[in-house]
């Protein structure tokens, strides 16, 4: 959903989104934005490739289990900002 939006638009999307999920709403977001994807609570990542070359689910967990997984293209970009942002992230819950 953030797709040509600002950077402050997709800060302020991230917080209607955290006060569904606060309110015990389930949400499935198809994202491609690492710093988006990194405040999820659970990641799906498909792959490995895009079209024909994807469609299988590489890996699942947390973000920093998607960054330690070596299969996962999503996970090898994510890793660095996970790092980077070692400070937990506002409203996040533990898996």
């Amino acid at each position: 959903p953030t797709t040509g939006l600002h950077f402050q638009d997709i800060e302020l999307l991230l917080g209607v989104l955290t006060r569904l999920r606060d309110d015990g709403n389930t949400l499935v977001v198809i994202e491609h934005n690492l710093d988006v994807i990194k405040t999820a609570d659970w990641v799906i990542d498909l792959g490995p490739e895009g079209g024909g070359g994807g469609g299988e689910i590489i890996a699942c967990g947390t973000p920093e289990h998607l960054a330690r997984e070596p299969n996962s293209h999503t996970g090898r970009f994510l890793a660095p900002l996970l790092i980077r942002d070692s400070t937990p992230v506002p409203g996040r819950r533990s898996a």
